[in-house]
């Protein structure tokens, strides 16, 4: 094996028709300049120390990231879901990890509460969050509850004015730094799925903690925490929609966060992509250099075919939720696609690099672990074709 120094990389333009529109293409462009300049330096080293950049974060507040699909009264700058999808994926090309921060601050921190929320809880927090005062979480996932939501153990009985909760949940990302979380309970064990309501949980709430996550594959860079409710009391008021829709109110928000999910999926592929053509170009082996070796012309070429396709699908889920058209098919394939693409990606740029892909000195190996996530995160591939069968088969009926 060869032992140069790694050559540094950059980003080269992306070209595709996708018809954006000029404020589209400035936003994407000013995440790109943004990710070169502040997320691409540090992503090794918050893998490497599992550390969630603080300052990386504020930064993106300061650009208003976190306010793009929101309206302006709240505000937001009314950019729409796919302006949004645009920056994760941007960011994701560099650092899946802060990718994943925004994702899940907006679509599942802050989306619910937007959407689902009474006039008090949505004029009281949406602005605080689109502003960054506090983070926003989501807590689903429980020790005995992961794909199987449904299954929700967490309590929530209610005194007076009340809802007392008692129950974990896990896996939930940008926890310790949350300001909300929003999160399930049964409010009526008698009738299963439909016995569950969403609540807007305060950081201050007695009762309520929260315990640090423990190490992970990927997404290193990404906070995540589980939350404990012992005996904790919610005002009444703090409910997300009516008693009972909170499974509901959950798997709706689980429609757009996939999404985000696929446009984070996107990024990191894309970013795998970049790494490993540029390395094909400038690597020899046997003579000439790996690119124009036919084995790996052909690993490129499938690799740029899933990346496009995948983008095609993203986008258009996308603008099918700007348009107020379902899109809950649409928004489980795109997932599905890019999560998928995402680990083919990341595996095959590994197999370019050869034991390069396998040492950290480039940034292909950190890609394939953060990529895992996305197969799984939102629901697995798994219950993404559930989701699109159950969606044919109806349409079918």
């Amino acid at each position: 094996m060869q032992t140069e120094a790694p050559t540094p990389y950059t980003l080269p333009a992306i070209r595709h028709a996708f018809d954006l529109t000029e404020d589209q293409r400035m936003i994407r462009d000013s995440v790109r300049q943004f990710a070169l300049d502040e997320v691409a330096p540090i992503a090794e080293e918050i893998d490497e120390n599992h550390r969630f950049p603080v300052e990386t974060w504020k930064k993106i507040v300061d650009m208003g990231l976190p306010g793009i699909p929101f309206p302006e009264e709240l505000g937001g700058s009314n950019g729409g879901h796919l302006s949004y999808c645009l920056a994760v994926e941007e960011l994701s090309r560099v650092c899946g990890s802060t990718g994943l921060t925004l994702a899940a601050h907006v679509s599942l921190g802050t989306f619910p509460i937007f959407k689902w929320g009474s006039d008090r809880l949505r004029n009281t927090y949406v602005p605080k969050l689109i502003a960054g005062e506090f983070m926003g979480a989501y807590g689903l996932t429980e020790p005995n509850a992961g794909s199987d939501s449904g299954g929700t153990e967490t309590t929530a009985r209610r005194e007076g004015d009340f809802y007392v909760l008692n129950g974990a949940k896990c896996f939930c990302t940008n926890a310790n730094y949350a300001g909300t979380f929003i999160v399930t309970a049964v409010t009526d064990p008698k009738l299963g799925a439909k016995g569950i309501s969403a609540f807007v949980i305060t950081r201050d709430t007695k009762g309520f903690s929260v315990e640090p996550g423990e190490k992970k594959l990927g997404m290193r860079g990404s906070d995540w925490a589980s939350l404990i409710f012992q005996d904790a009391r919610i005002p009444k008021d703090q409910l997300l929609g009516p008693e009972g829709e909170g499974f509901k109110t959950f798997m709706k928000t689980l429609d757009g966060g996939r999404i985000s999910i696929g446009a984070l999926s996107l990024g990191i592929a894309q970013g795998a992509y970049d790494v490993a053509l540029k390395y094909a170009q400038e690597r020899e082996a046997f003579g000439k250099r790996l690119s124009d070796q036919q084995a790996v012309q052909f690993k490129l070429a499938s690799m740029a075919v899933d990346i496009e396709a995948s983008r095609h699908l993203v986008y258009h889920a996308a603008r099918l939720k700007d348009a107020n058209q379902p899109y809950v098919k649409e928004a489980a394939m795109a997932k599905l696609m890019a999560s998928e693409c995402a680990m083919r990606v990341t595996y095959d740029a590994i197999q370019i690099h050869g034991g390069y892909g396998y040492s950290r000195e480039y940034p292909v190996e950190r890609m394939w672990r953060d990529a895992k996530l996305c197969v799984i995160g939102e629901g697995t591939s798994e219950i993404q074709r559930l989701i699109i069968s159950r969606q044919i088969l109806k349409s079918r009926g």
